[in-house]
């Protein structure tokens, strides 16, 4: 079957009248804001769409730190009304960027910065879904170049592992559209480890994801490249966090991609098959009413915020017990779960979940799959509201809390961590039945 490639990106980064709140990190009350409209580089959402045999498949990228289900869900079914494709063939992902704009949602502005005024962020998020459903439409619209597709992957020496477990990511796949004449039309490549490299300044900026990119396209011309995401829930770069860092690795990054790209891979294509499915994975919560009561009067003990913890568990508790006294609250998260396998011997698959993966499920499925040669693996996929821990980052395999787990020491109290952040009532349920069970369960039955 033949393929053809086109490409569009939108900027989305915001000038200061419209939204200067910078998300990430969340230790600023009242939020951390940007000092100029002008970026340190542009944000961007990027779009390209794999056409086999005239039917479009849309992988997108996008320069934020997470896209909320709000956001995500709206756009989603607006695009589905753009051309005829199904639920699978449409792939968006967020880089993770900690210098992007803050949004509805996620993270919950109030929550994590202390933000009451959403007016700002609330025009932004529509401007920013409308850029989402500007991208599709302008890739769809735009020229398209017959290509072959290829494989192959490269390393590169960035992360380190922050939560302490043998878990490394190094591996660099990289896929490659070329013109007849074997040069590089498109570039999607994939890493994992948070962009943090810059660390928290005041200027908009996507990190060294966004830096690789525009270092590919800088020395391959007329190159149009993509990062995606990969499993980096517990993957920071090494080093002290400054613009000298993200910019040496955001190089070190794409010389590595550009290099691999001069030589063509093993051949991929046909039949690309795309699926994607929603799933509730279950919170580590009892429903009852005297249990409630204990877990009300558990946050109502952190109001004071007396105990040394950052502000934003204060608001946090403020917001659960109001949910816990309207019902409103939550005992499941839903997670959209993607699949796409290309045509090719061997097979290539790509995983993509939804919230923050961490490494050790990359590392489970590619010991399953053929390695990084059969499966490329990826989080923060589509909508991303939530850590998803492994076994390892909960009880009892962690007896002292953990960030990424989304609980402290008062265990089976409340939520901890990044569920704060979150804005969820309690961490993941684990065991059987379980996050880490739902999490490879469901990938493996899409991915088989």
């Amino acid at each position: 079957m033949a393929f053809t490639v086109s490409t569009a990106k939108v900027s989305i980064s915001p000038p200061l009248d419209v939204n200067p709140y910078m998300a990430g990190y969340g230790t600023l009350d009242g939020g951390r804001e940007a000092t100029s409209s002008a970026p340190y580089e542009s944000l961007w959402a990027r779009a390209i769409i794999l056409w086999e045999n005239g039917s479009p498949n849309l992988i997108m990228s996008v320069d934020i730190l997470a896209l909320p289900r709000s956001i995500h869900q709206s756009a989603r079914a607006r695009i589905l009304q753009l051309a005829n494709w199904s639920n699978g063939d449409i792939l968006i992902q967020s880089t993770h960027t900690h210098n992007g704009p803050v949004v509805v949602d996620t993270l919950h502005p109030f929550m994590c910065y202390g933000l009451s005024d959403l007016s700002m962020v609330e025009t932004y998020s529509q401007q920013l879904e409308d850029d989402l459903v500007d991208a599709a439409q302008k890739a769809l619209n735009n020229a398209q170049t017959a290509v072959t597709l290829d494989y192959k992957v490269t390393t590169a020496s960035i992360a380190y592992n922050r939560a302490g477990l043998p878990y490394l990511e190094d591996t660099v796949p990289v896929i490659v559209a070329r013109r007849a004449n074997g040069k590089a039309r498109a570039v999607i490549f994939n890493y994992a480890c948070h962009p943090v490299a810059a660390g928290m300044r005041t200027l908009f900026d996507g990190d060294f994801p966004a830096g690789a990119c525009n270092y590919i396209e800088n020395n391959n011309t007329n190159c149009f490249a993509l990062f995606l995401q990969g499993a980096a829930g517990d993957q920071n770069p090494m080093g002290e966090p400054s613009w000298e860092l993200r910019d040496e690795y955001a190089t070190k990054l794409g010389s590595a991609v550009s290099i691999a790209m001069q030589t063509p891979g093993r051949t991929i294509g046909s039949p690309l098959q795309t699926s994607y499915q929603e799933i509730q994975i279950p919170l580590d919560i009892t429903p009852t009413a005297g249990n409630l009561a204990a877990v009300r009067a558990a946050y109502a003990s952190r109001l004071p915020n007396l105990d040394g913890n950052p502000a934003w568990y204060g608001r946090h508790a403020q917001v659960m017990i109001g949910r816990i006294d309207s019902g409103s609250y939550t005992t499941s998260v839903t997670c959209p779960f993607q699949v796409w396998k290309f045509g090719g011997s061997p097979q290539l698959k790509i995983g993509i979940v939804g919230g923050e993966l961490v490494s050790g499920y990359a590392a489970y499925f590619r010991s399953k799959y053929g390695g990084a040669n059969g499966v490329i693996v990826g989080g923060y996929g589509n909508e991303s509201c939530y850590y998803l821990p492994s076994a390892q980052f909960l009880p009892p395999y962690s007896v002292g809390g953990s960030y990424e787990g989304g609980w402290d020491p008062d265990y089976p109290g409340i939520a901890g961590g990044s569920m704060t952040v979150y804005g969820h009532i309690g961490h993941f349920l684990g065991g059987t039945g379980g996050v880490e069970a739902t999490v490879i369960n469901t990938l493996n039955s899409m991915l088989a």
